[in-house]
Formats: structure tokens, C-alpha cells, sequence
């Protein structure tokens, strides 16, 4: 690969991440683990830091902010919903914080929601993307970059040594 590779449409990227929010938290890394890899171009990540890693070469780093529009959201009252205690069968243990992923009986698409409040008869889910809302800082180095393959154009992902 010669060294005037640049993050472009099209391209696999191997990303080493760490993303923290405003308070500093880490929230998620690739450290200790395989960089990321995905087809640039393809919305495989959030719009705010896809569009900043154009341009960027082998070993670059840079620190990125993404707004929460650019993220995943923001935070969308209506996305709160009451639901019948009645609805988890008798039985079932709920509590605060736990995940529960609901489905729409319409379209079939299954929606995760995280429990927010539970009172007697009913249970509040919000189903904001847990980081909606929130600014996200993510320090990025691209760890490698190749052309995507006509097979991972065509099926839309990357196809790892592990045969994804």
C-alpha cells in the first residue's frame, strides 16, 4: 500500500477509538481489542464522525466532536413509553435500567428500550438510543486502510479473516 492512502468512499478502515462524553467517562474503546473496521461511506458509523475521517491517512490521529444531531439523536420525549406491567407476563423480573426489546406488531422491526420508572400497574421504557442527547468526543487513529472488495460492496460489510 503506498503512503498517499486516504480515507475515502469505498475504503475499508481499521479505526482505534476511544469515545468519552462531556463529564470525560469513557464510554467505549477499541483499546485491548481489534480496531474497528468498516466501509467508509456506507453509514456503518454516526454521519458526525464519518464525514471527519475523510482525508485521513495510515497512523493520523485527531480528536473529534460530534453534536448529538450528528450522533444519535437528540433525546425525543415521544420516544417514552407506558406500558402495561402486564405486558412482561406474570412472573417476570423487572428492574430500573434493565433492556428489553419490544416489537412492532405492523412491521415486525424490534425496537430496544431501556426501563426507566417502574410504578404498580405500568412500566416506563425509553427507547432514546442510550447516548441520545449527549455530545460525543471520540479520539480516532486509523490503523489501516484497503480498498473494500467487489463481494464487500456488494454485501455491505466488511468480510474479516474470521469470515464474517
Amino acid at each position: 500500500m503506498n503512503e498517499t492512502t486516504r480515507v475515502a468512499d469505498e475504503m475499508v478502515v481499521s479505526l482505534d477509538y476511544t469515545l468519552r462524553l462531556d463529564d470525560e467517562q469513557i464510554i467505549d474503546t477499541s483499546q485491548g481489542r481489534e480496531p474497528l473496521e468498516f466501509i467508509q461511506g456506507q453509514g456503518h458509523i454516526i454521519p458526525g464522525l464519518e464525514r471527519e475521517l475523510y482525508g485521513m491517512g495510515v497512523g493520523d490521529r485527531k480528536q473529534v466532536t460530534v453534536s448529538a444531531a450528528e450522533g444519535y439523536g437528540e433525546r425525543d420525549e415521544e420516544r417514552m413509553q407506558l406500558v402495561s406491567r402486564d405486558a412482561f407476563g406474570p412472573g417476570t423480573e423487572i428492574q430500573t435500567g434493565m433492556g428489553v426489546q419490544m416489537q412492532d406488531p405492523q412491521s415486525g422491526h424490534v425496537y430496544q428500550g431501556t426501563i426507566t420508572e417502574i410504578s404498580d400497574n405500568n412500566v416506563l421504557i425509553d427507547f432514546n438510543h442510550p447516548l441520545a442527547g449527549e455530545t460525543l468526543h471520540f479520539d480516532v487513529t486509523i490503523a489501516g486502510l484497503r480498498p473494500a472488495t467487489e463481494d464487500e460492496l456488494e454485501h455491505g460489510h466488511v468480510h474479516g479473516p474470521h469470515g464474517h
